[in-house]
């Protein structure tokens, strides 16, 4: 049962994290029309970065008490995290290069 409430957590702040961070970012990416055909890059920048989140702090916090739960390595966490931030600023950079 608490893998299943785990299950449903994680659902919910990937979901819903995503979707209050896109109601953020959204406008800015529509300011110029070539980068809004690239937002789905930003969003899986979004989804890197909740994705570490989760992993180095929200899954010691939830229902689940099994084995197996450890943080991501420092360097995996940084090549992720800097990923994800160029990912979200791919759709402006495409814009101007394209422009």
């Amino acid at each position: 049962m608490r893998v299943l409430l785990e299950l449903v957590r994680i659902v919910f702040l990937f979901i819903f994290g995503g979707a209050l961070v896109w109601v953020v970012l959204g406008p800015f990416y529509n300011v110029h029309p070539l980068s809004g055909e690239y937002q789905w890059l930003g969003a899986v920048g979004v989804y890197g970065i909740l994705f570490v989140l989760y992993r180095n702090r929200w899954q010691f916090s939830g229902w689940y008490k099994g084995k197996g739960k450890k943080k991501l390595s420092r360097s995996m966490t940084r090549i992720i995290v800097f990923g994800s931030v160029l990912l979200l600023a791919s759709p402006w950079v495409i814009a101007i290069i394209n422009h």
